[in-house]
């Protein structure tokens, strides 16, 4: 096959879109109960490779200025000639962490309520058949807005598992949050799957479990592994995966060899596996 995903005029192979509008205040409320209730010194510890719980609470405030329009005269976002996407993203918001390193953690709770809830405000009124901003690991660019918002709150959601992590905590195991979040990472298998070969009609089933359950088909076409609806049949493979498994495994929580070893495969394994390395974040 040759599988071209960029600059597509028909967007169903994104499968059918969904509303994650609802979920900003929601997840808000619960990323400032979780700020708030955190010892001093649980700030200072690391929640990512390089950022500690402050930088990661900094960088949060830096995506929803992002989506407001940034607000320091100091910050820039030209990218340098030369840069790719993903080295301009990664100086960009290390540059706001600095920006705002001495901030102490009660001003960030405080600049995070008003940031975040203007965001929220601002998602309720989205448009969902407008287009939206690129989502570059599902291979659209320009992506439906549906997706794109959906793309958002993923990031907020994921960013504060990481703080509960961090912290001692395990993932918030509200099943509407969560399933939302697996529902959209999955919109990455098409463009996961662009460089397996398969002829038209093959088929690979993805099923996560509770206490997020959820069955995702991707189907080779002619040009294209799609999510669209297809006509049912025996799936060529099969993967099985936690819900806990599943999501790390995109945020590269995990790495593939370590999924592969949970899920349990059926059918094609070299499908199977090339499906195991979905990434559904920039990286």
């Amino acid at each position: 096959m040759s599988l071209q995903l960029h600059d597509v005029s028909d967007l169903a192979w994104l499968g059918e879109p969904t509303d994650a509008r609802p979920l900003f205040g929601p997840e808000l409320a619960s990323l400032l109960d979780l700020l708030r209730g955190l010892r001093r010194s649980e700030w200072s510890r690391t929640a990512v490779p390089d950022w500690t719980v402050h930088d990661l609470a900094a960088h949060i405030l830096g995506d929803y200025h992002g989506r407001l329009g940034w607000s320091s005269e100091s910050h820039t976002r030209a990218m340098a000639a030369g840069e790719t996407l993903e080295a301009f993203i990664h100086r960009v918001n290390q540059e706001w962490i600095d920006l705002h390193a001495e901030h102490s953690p009660a001003e960030l709770i405080q600049a995070l309520e008003l940031a975040g809830t203007r965001v929220t405000r601002q998602f309720e009124g989205t448009d969902l058949a407008s287009t939206g901003l690129g989502v570059s690991w599902a291979g659209a660019d320009p992506a439906p807005k549906w997706l794109d918002v959906a793309r958002e709150f993923t990031e907020y959601w994921t960013h504060r598992q990481q703080i509960r992590h961090a912290t001692g905590r395990d993932t918030d195991p509200e099943p509407e949050a969560l399933s939302a979040v697996l529902d959209t990472f999955m919109r990455a298998l098409p463009h996961t799957l662009r460089n397996t070969p398969a002829p038209a009609g093959t088929q690979l089933q993805m099923v996560i479990g509770e206490p997020a359950v959820g069955t995702w088909t991707v189907t080779a076409t002619a040009d294209r592994w799609s999510l669209a609806q297809a006509a049912s049949g025996r799936p060529a493979a099969s993967v099985r995966l936690d819900p806990e498994t599943a999501w790390r495994l995109c945020t590269r929580g995990i790495d593939p060899g370590t999924a592969l070893a949970r899920a349990r495969i059926s059918g094609e394994r070299q499908i199977a596996e090339a499906a195991c390395q979905i990434v559904s974040i920039v990286y």
